[in-house]
């Protein structure tokens, strides 16, 4: 076996020469000088050869361990040419795409596929918060304490969730670069266990008593609005959708209703696309995930009044005056502050509503049921919630089960909070003052 003294006095000769080591590895020394390590092999039948560097930068004994790594590469069936230039571009890669580079191109991907205002946060959350921190290192060389020293500021000024939020990024970054050929060790996968835990998510003010909810639902009938804002607030509490799906809905998702008479509409439904629902970020795309909500009678009645007001625009619920722009998403919920329900309902808050009167009222009715568990699974339905217990592939194709349900679920709530409601069809008045009760 060479040593490193054999290597270090190999002196150019008149023609090029080969120093054998062991098992197919042997220094070559050409006239010119310059000597470079080789490996002779053979692979699929034909000998081959591998310059695995040159001497002195490569010692005899790296030299060696290369070899073995190429021989354990044979044994394995796979071509040590083939891998040494894999890991070459990994190399390269790593190292001349830095991790801002990474998250930017994971970013330009996603977008697309997010809503503008998501897109918008994500890339200034990690160009305030990570960029400056470990945005120039090669996200190979990013260890978990880089990581932690990017996330601990956030969470010192108090922005626990944004830190989490942050890490979650990050996590998808390193994954997208692991794709793209370098390989990483994730480590914000790995720091998840040291971030403060994060705050309880978010519960939004809503009623739960059905008088309180009729009363409301009075003194907004009533208020100094517009009709299309009343009409948007009387369908967002009938639907108990997210008001962001409301305020975008579109005339060409209602589906059932003959706009040319006043006749019933028993299969009445609005058919919301994936890219207005509250999806996980990966469904936003999938035409599977659409979600069906079917429309009382009491929400048909509202769909037919808005049409007189907006029917020639692309939108049910639009800005007064502007066909094409969405109802403001204040104006809900001033009008309800404006009425004093302020700090006790949102509009958010119908899907609580919703949710909380009707499993109270499936398990009066039907105790101990078999069907109080379906109908608490349908109600999730109904929300778009994803049911405990169900799995992504099943929701996935079950996004229209138990419709024949859902119409009575939402026929029953519909009377339950419409009792004493003022008729629909003065909602369409101008702005109204409120009345003494």
């Amino acid at each position: 076996m060479l040593t490193d003294r054999d290597a270090r006095n190999a002196k150019p000769r008149e023609r090029g020469y080969k120093l054998a080591d062991s098992g197919g590895l042997h220094l070559f020394v050409p006239p010119a000088g310059g000597r470079s390590w080789r490996l002779k092999y053979r692979f699929g039948g034909k000998e081959r050869r591998l310059v695995l560097g040159r001497y002195p930068e490569l010692s005899v004994k790296r030299a060696g361990e290369m070899r073995d790594d190429a021989k354990r590469a044979l044994r394995d069936g796979r071509d040590p040419a083939l891998e040494s230039r894999r890991a070459r571009h990994a190399r390269k890669v790593g190292h001349e795409n830095t991790f801002e580079q990474f998250a930017r191109a994971w970013h330009e991907i996603q977008r697309p596929r997010w809503k503008e205002i998501h897109a918008q946060d994500v890339i200034s959350s990690m160009e305030r918060d990570l960029f400056p921190v470990i945005g120039s290192f090669p996200v190979d060389q990013i260890d978990e304490g880089l990581m932690l020293g990017a996330l601990r500021p956030v969470e010192e000024r108090g922005a626990v969730e944004t830190a989490h939020r942050l890490r979650q990024r990050a996590e998808r970054v390193f994954r997208y670069a692991a794709g793209a050929g370098v390989a990483n060790e994730n480590p914000a996968v790995n720091v998840r266990d040291a971030l403060q835990p994060a705050p309880p998510k978010r519960r939004w003010p809503a009623l739960t008593e059905i008088k309180k909810i009729r009363a409301l639902i009075k003194t907004s009938d009533l208020a100094a609005a517009s009709p299309v804002t009343r009409l948007a607030s009387r369908f967002l509490a009938l639907t108990a959708q997210r008001p962001g799906m409301v305020r975008n809905a579109a005339w060409r998702e209602i589906e059932g209703i003959d706009w040319t008479s006043d006749t019933a509409a028993p299969d009445a439904v609005w058919r919301v696309p994936p890219s207005k629902m509250k999806l996980e970020l990966e469904l936003r795309e999938d035409e599977a995930f659409e979600h069906v909500v079917p429309l009382s009678g009491r929400a048909v009645e509202v769909i037919r009044a808005v049409r007189r007001l907006t029917g020639r625009g692309p939108l049910v619920f639009c800005t007064p005056g502007d066909a094409c722009t969405p109802l403001s998403e204040n104006a809900i919920g001033y009008l309800y502050n404006r009425e004093g329900w302020k700090g006790l309902h949102v509009p958010h808050g119908w899907r609580s509503s919703f949710s909380t009167v009707m499993n109270g009222r499936s398990e009066r009715l039907h105790p101990g049921a078999d069907r109080l568990v379906i109908d608490r699974l349908i109600i999730d339905l109904m929300l778009a919630h994803q049911p405990k217990g169900m799995s992504e592939t099943e929701l996935r194709y079950n996004r229209q089960a138990y419709m024949e349900r859902r119409r009575e679920l939402a026929a029953d709530w519909a009377e339950l909070i419409m009792d004493g409601a003022v008729a629909v069809g003065a909602l369409l008045e101008g702005r109204r003052r409120r009345r003494p009760d």
